[in-house]
């Protein structure tokens, strides 16, 4: 019986936190993991941590916000494997503390570098991995997003995030969540899927050391995405397998309630 053959997964971000482990996890289910990292020596560092897990995973310098980096990375990906099972836009960035509201007072410029990486860098990086994408058995694109991404839970006043409002972050999530949907849809004729995720509040830089997750349970919204089966939803907006913010809320306010993600 021929082998089958390995899936191929690139993690923007993934030189540490959520998008390091996300790798971990994908690269012990068999998956090829290429990590994108800003810093081609700390990706390279994060790749050789892996391999002594067994991971089969190699960096690249991936700036998402840099055209040359992403079209670069294409160039690698086409010419080494020829196609890209699954793409994971996790790489993100915030200027805000967390907690209060920063509406009126986050600067232009912070909105728009907030933007730049967390809202069109994902676009841009997605529309230049289309082609390879549609090469796939089964494309899988997702899009880490936030509970703060949530414009109902924000309205409603009690739900666990009504005062945790970083507008600049907030608002690129929000906007991220629509492309989902929207890119979804315009793809929903095709074998890929594309879903948001919320890893939770985890230890991260950008989570702090008060979260209560671990980055080991933080990925597993995000690995459960990648490998979705063919009857798995797209257009969605998931942690740990269930739908924002809905009966997640329902089931999580009394522990979420005064935390912050």
């Amino acid at each position: 019986m021929a082998e089958a053959k390995k899936k191929i997964a690139l993690i923007s971000g993934a030189n540490k936190g959520i998008g390091l482990e996300t790798a971990r996890q994908l690269g012990k289910l068999g998956v090829t993991v290429i990590l994108g990292a800003r810093d081609l020596g700390r990706g390279e560092a994060a790749v050789a941590e892996l391999k002594k897990d067994g991971v089969d995973a190699v960096a690249v310098k991936f700036d998402v916000v840099d055209a040359a980096d992403i079209q670069a990375a294409v160039d690698k990906i086409e010419a080494e494997y020829g196609v890209l099972d699954i793409l994971v836009n996790n790489a993100g960035m915030s200027t805000e503390s967390l907690g209060g509201n920063s509406t009126t007072t986050v600067s232009e410029d912070d909105l728009r570098k907030t933007f730049e990486t967390n809202f069109f860098a994902v676009i841009n990086v997605t529309n230049a991995f289309l082609p390879l994408l549609e090469k796939s058995e089964a494309g899988r694109i997702v899009n880490v997003s936030s509970i703060l991404a949530s414009l109902t839970l924000h309205a409603l006043p009690g739900s666990p995030i009504y005062d945790a409002k970083m507008f600049a972050y907030d608002s690129s999530k929000t906007a991220l969540n629509a492309y989902t949907v929207h890119l979804a849809h315009a793809l929903k004729d095709t074998k890929i899927k594309v879903n948001s995720a919320h890893p939770g509040w985890v230890k991260t830089d950008l989570g702090t050391d008060a979260a209560p997750m671990d980055v080991v349970d933080g990925a597993k919204t995000e690995v459960t995405l990648a490998t979705l089966p063919e009857d798995g939803p797209t257009g969605g907006y998931f942690h740990l397998g269930e739908t924002l913010p809905g009966r997640y809320f329902v089931l999580f306010s009394g522990w979420y309630r005064g935390m912050i993600f």
